[in-house]
């Protein structure tokens, strides 16, 4: 199968879905076993929260889900489409028309507008957002003719998040977001995420160090030593407004 033929469906059903990954890096005679046979499952309009310390595997998951890397084992499907058994052409197809990533730095282009840091997305995609819309969607609609030096770095994560959402991903993967924000600042970014989540409906699964983030999500998976070790359905999402750390 052509690596454009990954397409995705848009009835309902799991988005994605993990089965058995393990992930084993080799360096010399040493080995570290970054993931230990995870399962795990993504689903429409869901917002799944990703915790544990650094080092449990929960960037390593991440990294395997957006195709970003391959598994030493296991099985990644998107929308029943196997990823795993993909060559390096579908996987980018599939990253660029599929997902969008969120990390923990922004990697702005200084010299671009934030209008045009979104664009560059939006040029490349085959049914986008316009990047006022992606920018307006994350709170950021007054501010498109800013360069990233003219924005705080609230701002700045926001553009980042509009330009990954701006070619309408079935996948938001966030690593560490707020990570560099302070509180205030992070709520603003978590909103921004949970906007897209909502009127999206977007899948979004968010890495933190934050317990307190974890209240605005669906299911919280928690992570030890490369294996999830607890998974928890919160029964209300609390807004991310609400949130305090």
């Amino acid at each position: 199968m052509a690596a454009r033929e990954i397409e995705a469906p848009r009835n309902g059903g799991v988005v994605l879905r993990a089965e058995g990954l393990t992930k084993v890096y080799r360096t010399g005679e040493v080995e570290v076993h970054a993931l230990r046979g995870v399962d795990l499952a993504l689903a429409p309009r869901e917002l799944i929260v990703l915790l544990g310390p650094s080092g449990s595997g929960k960037s390593t998951l991440l990294n395997i889900l957006g195709g970003l890397d391959t598994p030493s084992s296991g099985h990644v499907y998107f929308r029943g489409v196997e990823l795993t058994a993909r060559d390096e052409a579908a996987l980018t197809q599939y990253r660029r028309h599929h997902v969008g990533f969120v990390f923990q730095f922004y990697n702005l282009i200084p010299s671009l507008t934030a209008k045009e840091n979104v664009s560059l997305v939006t040029e490349i995609s085959d049914a986008p957002m316009r990047p006022e819309d992606a920018l307006a969607l994350v709170g950021l609609g007054e501010r498109l003719n800013h360069f990233p030096a003219q924005l705080s770095g609230g701002e700045q994560q926001r553009v980042a998040i509009a330009r990954a959402i701006a070619k309408r991903p079935q996948l938001l993967l966030c690593d560490e977001p707020t990570g560099a924000l302070d509180s205030a600042t992070g709520v603003l970014v978590l909103e921004a995420i949970e906007a897209v989540n909502r009127e999206l409906g977007t899948a979004t699964a968010l890495i933190t160090h934050n317990a307190g983030i974890a209240l605005m999500a669906d299911r919280v998976i928690r992570f030890g030593d490369g294996q999830i070790v607890e998974s928890s359905v919160n029964a209300v999402r609390r807004p991310a407004r609400d949130l305090e750390w």
